[in-house]
């Protein structure tokens, strides 16, 4: 196992991060937690300047961890300019602001994993800006590689719907194969302790 590193988790609160902040302390890493509540530091990953703040409270890490993002989800004929730009900016435009961000905060060996998901290449219906925005972050992430400072990293974890999901979900995900979240969190965890960069780790 690879020395305990300092890992920003954000959006650590949901079905996802839960699991995330789990198996990354159980790999023997620190976890500092930022979210809108119930976190160690307060984050709007929507607003720049409330993702300035959580980089200057938390200081140095080894890796940010991104399991935040949210879009609406209408048909594309009740879709309105603000329902699109609502969801590039809670989902792609503010993980793409940790990395913009981050980068020249973060030490030359430091890591990013950001969060996208299965509607970037299995769309659903009334899904359209969910697909936009996820295929939007996994675009960024393989131009990001080539270009982050030092020895810097950048992946995404893109699964599937959630076992501990389907009460919620089940039924827009019919026919999908779904898998514990406790997957998803392995994937985090090979983004975080591994060496590859600009990848799409799917869950599925």
């Amino acid at each position: 196992m690879n020395a305990p590193l300092k890992v920003l988790l954000v959006g650590a609160n949901g079905t996802l991060g839960s699991a995330v902040r789990t198996a990354l302390r159980e790999r023997g890493h620190e976890v500092v937690t930022a979210s809108r509540k119930d976190a160690d530091v307060y984050v709007d990953i929507t607003d720049p300047e409330s993702i300035r703040a959580m980089y200057d409270a938390v200081g140095p890490v080894d890796a940010v961890a991104s399991a935040a993002g949210s879009v609406p989800w209408r048909p594309l004929s009740e879709l309105s300019t603000a329902d699109v730009r609502e969801g590039l900016e809670g989902k792609a435009v503010s993980q793409v602001e940790l990395v913009r961000q981050g980068a020249p905060r973060l030490p030359a060996h430091a890591s990013f994993t950001l969060v996208t998901g299965i509607l970037a290449r299995e769309p659903l219906l009334t899904g359209s800006v969910a697909s936009l925005a996820n295929g939007a972050v996994e675009a960024f992430v393989r131009a990001a590689a080539i270009e982050l400072p030092g020895r810097q990293r950048v992946n995404a974890v893109s699964p599937t719907v959630f076992t501990e999901s389907l009460d919620a979900y089940g039924d827009a995900f019919a026919g999908f194969d779904p898998v514990p979240v406790a997957r998803a969190a392995n994937a985090y965890v090979k983004s975080v302790e591994g060496h590859r960069t600009g990848e799409v780790f799917r869950v599925e």
